[in-house]
Formats: structure tokens, C-alpha cells, sequence
């Protein structure tokens, strides 16, 4: 088996293509980087990874006579590779055979650590170190590595280049000029994944600046993505600018509720106030990226035309209500139109809903009779499938690295699931929507509220008894008897099933508003369960009553992926 050696200590790689740095990452030490990225082409432009490199050949070690850049040099067999940590490395392995000449004019990692603080302190020479007033401080590289890597002081008397800030970058995206460090991630990332090539450097040496070309603000659609990749505070969203520092946010693990893609995402909040949401690298969803609706759609969870409370219609005007009231009065409400004709009673499960969520209140309306329908929830359609990379022309080009769904909704495959199993069959809304019905529960969840506005049709009929769970006013909650206020993907914990049948469960990130009940802990009551609804407990039964769900564990917060079925 290939085996390198990293700090002497042995690592097998197998028939993976690795570099120094992702060798060393396999035996847990750590290279510092900036420019190189998994995702994206190899440039070596920051140095910041420069590692000792030799061979292990008949049992003696040849080391290069200089440092070398890890993310771009390949390892293999024998590959020996001393970092600037070498003297923390594990005493209890036996040291590797170093040809005493090259040991004799410096310490093994001497090379390595030294140039580490030579690359961090001409990368600082022209930084403005505004630390205090930059939105990265608390999550930037800069910081991180002068503190472990760089030295204490700096050496630089000459007046700094002090290039002006660029805020007409985009619409979404500013950039700081004098912080940047010129990794080229974010030129790298418009070539590469996005393919609109709004990025690119001009300039030459000491003048070297990120800029778009005349006329092409950076306006795709996977734009957001450049702050992320920014190692540095150079490049700043204009959503997030100023709004908190990062050692004030608590990251919750999420999934992405605005398409079928179902991206991996970190949720930041603060106070149960969502503040920004970020890529979080799943291979098996969406890779290292999301695109901006996602980043940015998350201001219906802070809208100040949310529902807050359940009210219900009282001589035409909407009214509060309380829970301990509501509840038995819409199971009596319900119990009487069931015994009155079942078949005209319906309960809409929405796409958005989670599939703990959709089973419970599935459970509740079949458990009234058989013959109640349970109806998939409109699934709203915007357009075509958005692929990238793409080409001058905006057309798409293979391979195709991210897709944007035309379906946004994030879990109907879910929800669909949960209905064959519960009555056998998939009941569309659209089938029922211009039916004479004598109750209905819709459950929404939609954060874009003119989506569900264009599908439901606008001669539909609204049945005398229309509860509608919802965040937004919409079409439906116009007409309905009962408003009862819904939660977003924000302030929940479940499991979302994608377009790939790929099953991701995630914690809740924030509180919903007080007066609000989540629909996980509603339907619980509907069915007359006490307490406080434990969602690993739903779960597990979950995953018992439907054999798609089988490999849900109660402890389950990671990503599963399970069969098709």
C-alpha cells in the first residue's frame, strides 16, 4: 500500500491523487493555506503552505534543498513531508533516516516555520489591520495564522498602499481592496464553477487588485459564494455588513428550503434571529457551494408580516386565540365534518413540511377516519433546471458542478413517501382545488409567498371550514376560518428527503415566535399526545412505520443516504 510520511509519521493514501496538504490533513496535521481550494484549480499564489519535502528511497530520506508549495506538490509513495510543526510531532515514532547534511544546516520544520512567517509577514505589509471595525474578525485566516504562525512584530516602516474600497462590485458584494491578499479564489470561483468570469485582476505586482470587467458586476446567481471562499475580510456581503460580530452567532447545521437541491448549509443566529446563511460542504448534495436564493432567502423567518399568534374569523374580522382553546375546538370542528362526510374532509401536507412532521399530521387526520384524503401540498416551479458552469453566452457547459431545481420545495419526495404510506396513493392539490369540500386543513410553510399565490388557482374553492397553517398571508389564509401561524426551516428539527432521495436531517437554529406552535409539536397534539414533542422520538417511529425511513436512528443529526425506492 502507497504510504507517505508526514512529521515520520506513516499515512496510507491508497490510489487517492492527493497533495502535501491533503496528505497531511490524513494524518491529522494541519498545512496552512489560502489561495488552494478542494473545488477549484491549483495556483499556489499565497506560499503560505510551503512544506519540506523529500523521498524515503532504500531506507534513506533525500529532502529537496528548499521549501515547495504543498497544494501543489503531488505525494506518492515514499513522499516525505516535514511541516513547521515538526516539534510537536508524535515521540513515541521512531524518526525517519535524514541525510545528516541536510538536519546539520537546520532543524527539521525550521525551513518550513520561517517561511510561514516570511510569507504572513509580506502578506501583512500593505493589510490595514482594522480588525476592530472588519466583519471576518473572530473567522479570519489572517488572524489564525499570525497568531500560530506569523511573529509578533511587525518590520515595516514605509507607508502602506492604500487602494480605494470597492462597494460597486455587485449589488450584494463589497470589496475591501487594501485587505485583500490576492489568493484569486473568488476570480478562480467566477471561472471555474459559475463560468460568468465577472473576476479578474489588474494591475501587476505591487498594484495587483481584484476588479470586474466595465459594465459586468459580479450578478450570478452563485455570486455568495466568493465571501465564503475569501479567507480574508477582503470581500463582505452587504446583507450581513455590520450586523454582528461572529463570536455572537451560535451555527446550527441546516438544510437549504428553497429548492430540491437540498443544500448542506450552516444557519448563524443570535437571539433566534437568523442573521446569514453558508455553504457547508456536502459531497453528496451540493458540494462546497449554494447558490443565492438560498444565502439570501432567509429573510421571511425576520418579516414583520409573519403570523405570530392563531387567530380565528369572528364576524368576518381575524381574531387571537388561545391554544388551550383552539385546539379542542378545531378537533370537534374536524370530528363533526368527518362524521358527516369524511370523504369531502381533506388534509394538504406541504412540500415544505418535514417528514416527522408530515407523518404526525397524516397520522391524526387518518386516525378521524380512512376516508379523509391527504393531498400533497402545491409544489411551486419557477423556470427550468439552472445549471453551471456556462459559457460567454450564458449557456450551460458540462460538467455541470452546481444545479439550481426548478422545484422549490425542498422535501415533496419526502412528503410523498409518507403518503403512500399512509393511504397508498399521491392525491395532487390540483385535483381537489375546484372540488366542494366541507373541510380542509392546508399546512404552507412557503417562504416565498407569490409562489403559492401563482398556483392556486384563483377560482378555488375554499371550504366553510379552511384552517390554514402558514408563515405569510396568502390566497389561502384570505379565505380561511383559522390562521394558524406556521414555522420556517429555521426554527425547526427534522428531515428533508431531496430530488436525489438523499435524506438530511438538521437541528433547529432558532425559536419560533412565541405565540407560535411548531407543526411537529401541533399534530402532536392533535392526536392527544401529553408533554412536549421529542423529535428523535417521531423519528424512530418514523422509521418503523415507513420502510423508506429505515435507516433513520433516533441520535440521527448527519446526512444519511438511504435507497431509492
Amino acid at each position: 500500500m502507497p504510504t507517505v510520511y508526514v512529521n515520520d509519521k506513516p499515512v496510507e493514501i491508497g490510489t487517492k491523487r492527493l497533495n502535501c496538504v491533503q496528505a497531511a490533513e490524513l494524518a491529522g496535521v494541519f498545512v496552512p493555506h489560502y489561495c488552494w481550494h478542494e473545488a477549484l484549480s491549483v495556483v499556489a499564489s499565497c506560499r503560505m503552505c510551503l512544506v519540506e519535502v523529500g523521498d524515503l528511497k532504500d531506507g534513506k530520506v533525500t529532502m529537496q534543498p528548499k521549501v515547495l508549495p504543498g497544494c501543489q506538490t503531488p505525494v506518492k509513495d515514499g513522499t516525505v513531508i516535514v511541516t513547521g510543526e515538526y516539534d510537536k510531532r508524535d515521540k513515541g515514532l521512531s524518526a525517519l533516516p535524514y541525510d545528516p547534511g541536510y538536519t546539520k544546516a537546520a532543524a527539521l520544520g525550521d525551513r518550513a516555520k520561517k517561511s510561514q512567517a516570511d510569507t504572513l509577514e509580506g502578506l501583512l505589509i500593505n493589510h490595514p489591520l482594522d480588525c476592530p471595525v472588519c466583519d471576518k474578525a473572530g473567522e479570519c485566516k489572517l488572524q489564525d495564522f499570525s497568531y500560530k504562525y506569523g511573529r509578533s512584530e511587525s518590520r515595516m516602516v514605509d507607508v502602506k498602499n492604500t487602494p480605494a474600497n470597492k462597494p460597486h462590485l455587485s449589488s450584494k458584494i463589497t470589496l475591501f481592496t487594501d485587505r485583500c491578499i490576492m489568493c484569486t479564489r473568488c476570480v478562480r470561483f467566477t471561472r471555474e464553477i459559475s463560468g460568468t468570469a465577472e473576476l479578474q485582476i489588474v494591475g501587476r505586482g505591487h498594484h495587483e487588485e481584484i476588479d470586474v470587467f466595465p459594465g459586468r458586476p459580479l450578478e450570478n446567481k452563485l455570486a455568495g459564494n466568493v465571501v465564503d471562499l475569501c479567507p480574508v475580510g477582503a470581500l463582505g456581503s452587504k446583507d450581513f455588513l455590520y450586523k454582528q460580530r461572529v463570536w455572537y452567532l451560535k451555527t446550527t447545521d441546516g438544510v437549504c428550503n428553497r429548492c430540491s437541491t437540498g443544500c448542506s448549509t450552516y444557519v448563524d443566529a443570535n437571539k433566534d434571529i437568523v442573521y446569514r446563511v453558508r455553504a457547508r460542504n456536502n459531497p453528496q448534495a451540493q458540494g462546497h457551494f449554494i447558490c443565492d436564493e438560498g444565502r439570501y432567502g432567509y429573510h421571511h423567518a425576520n418579516s414583520g408580516e409573519r403570523f405570530v399568534r392563531p387567530v380565528a374569523k369572528v364576524d368576518g374580522k381575524f381574531k387571537p386565540v388561545v391554544w388551550n382553546a383552539l385546539i379542542p375546538e378545531l378537533k370537534q370542528a374536524f370530528s363533526a365534518a368527518v362524521q358527516a362526510n369524511a370523504a369531502s374532509v381533506v388534509a394538504v401536507l406541504s412540500p415544505f413540511l418535514t417528514v416527522e412532521e408530515a407523518y404526525l399530521l397524516g397520522s391524526y387526520f387518518k386516525s378521524l377516519s380512512k376516508n379523509v384524503r391527504l393531498v400533497l401540498g402545491p409544489v411551486p416551479v419557477v423556470g427550468v433546471d439552472d445549471t453551471y458552469p456556462k459559457n460567454a453566452k450564458g449557456e450551460p457547459v458540462e460538467p455541470v458542478k452546481f444545479t439550481i431545481r426548478a422545484e422549490k420545495a425542498p422535501n415533496r419526495l419526502g412528503v410523498e413517501e409518507v403518503l403512500k404510506q399512509l393511504q397508498g396513493e399521491v392525491i395532487p392539490f390540483a385535483s381537489v382545488s375546484k372540488e366542494s369540500l366541507a373541510a380542509m386543513w392546508f399546512s404552507g410553510g412557503y417562504p416565498d409567498k407569490s409562489q403559492l399565490d401563482a398556483i392556486v388557482p384563483t377560482d378555488w374553492k375554499a371550504p366553510a371550514l379552511l384552517v390554514a397553517q402558514d408563515i405569510l398571508p396568502t390566497v389561502v389564509t384570505a379565505s380561511a376560518k383559522y390562521i394558524l401561524p406556521g414555522t420556517t426551516g429555521f426554527e425547526k428539527d427534522g428531515t428533508f428527503v431531496n430530488h436525489a432521495n438523499y435524506v438530511q436531517t438538521f437541528g433547529r437554529a432558532a425559536r419560533p415566535p412565541q405565540e407560535a406552535r411548531t407543526e411537529l409539536q401541533l399534530a402532536f397534539d392533535l392526536l392527544g399526545r401529553k408533554g412536549l414533542v421529542q423529535p428523535d422520538a417521531v423519528r424512530k417511529e418514523l422509521a418503523k412505520a415507513v420502510p423508506f425511513f429505515g435507516g433513520l436512528a433516533p441520535e440521527t443529526r448527519i446526512a444519511l443516504e438511504t435507497a431509492t425506492a
